[in-house]
């Protein structure tokens, strides 16, 4: 669906405020707050999903009761026949790649990663720096998170396939430290600090 021009009031904003704080807060709760029957919030809501103003609903969980206990931000970079719409591709074959977009800067795309541990995550590295496209990358491992109350601290549950491997033996263990840490150039950095290359 293509993104609706939709101004929104400073009813809508509360609603969203509302919702952006607790999803689950009921249309009544809403309501009662702003001085609308839950008929009308609900019609506003439906008005902002459908305008793609609201994009969804979904459940925030601490990743370690996952599975995934090391995270990393990935550096891309890639000869000039990568167009974005590859890159995307490429994000979405790996269940591990939680999050990916094009940045400023040297390099050319950043993948946010989640692994069981040091060494899935050098396996799903070796993957995508096997992309023909790729010339190199460079790794930050996420030692703690500054906002535990973010959504990048948290995860949604891992597909069916991830949820396969970490049942199937791999350690659930933390990284051993830096010796552990993957072949490209990959560097210990608390989350919060801005990974090393994009300007």
């Amino acid at each position: 669906m293509a993104h609706q021009s939709t101004s929104l009031d400073d009813l809508d904003r509360k609603i969203l405020s509302a919702l952006v704080a607790n999803a689950r807060t009921s249309f009544v709760e809403i309501g009662h707050d702003i001085g609308l029957s839950p008929a009308a919030v609900k019609r506003r809501v439906d008005r902002m999903r459908e305008a793609e103003i609201i994009t969804g609903f979904t459940t925030l969980v601490r990743p370690s009761v996952l599975g995934w206990r090391t995270e990393a931000y990935v550096e891309v970079y890639c000869d000039s026949a990568a167009p974005p719409r590859r890159l995307a591709e490429v994000a979405r074959t790996y269940p591990e790649v939680v999050a990916a977009m094009t940045v400023t800067g040297d390099a050319d795309a950043l993948l946010h990663i989640r692994a069981a541990d040091i060494e899935h995550f050098e396996e799903v590295l070796e993957r995508i720096r096997a992309e023909s496209f790729v010339q190199r990358t460079n790794s930050v491992i996420v030692l703690s998170h500054l906002l535990p109350g973010s959504p990048e601290a948290a995860s949604t549950e891992p597909s069916a396939d991830v949820s396969a491997a970490l049942t199937g033996g791999a350690s659930a263990g933390p990284a051993d430290g830096p010796s552990a840490m993957p072949s490209d150039t990959a560097s210990p950095r608390p989350s919060g600090s801005a990974p090393a290359g994009p300007s």
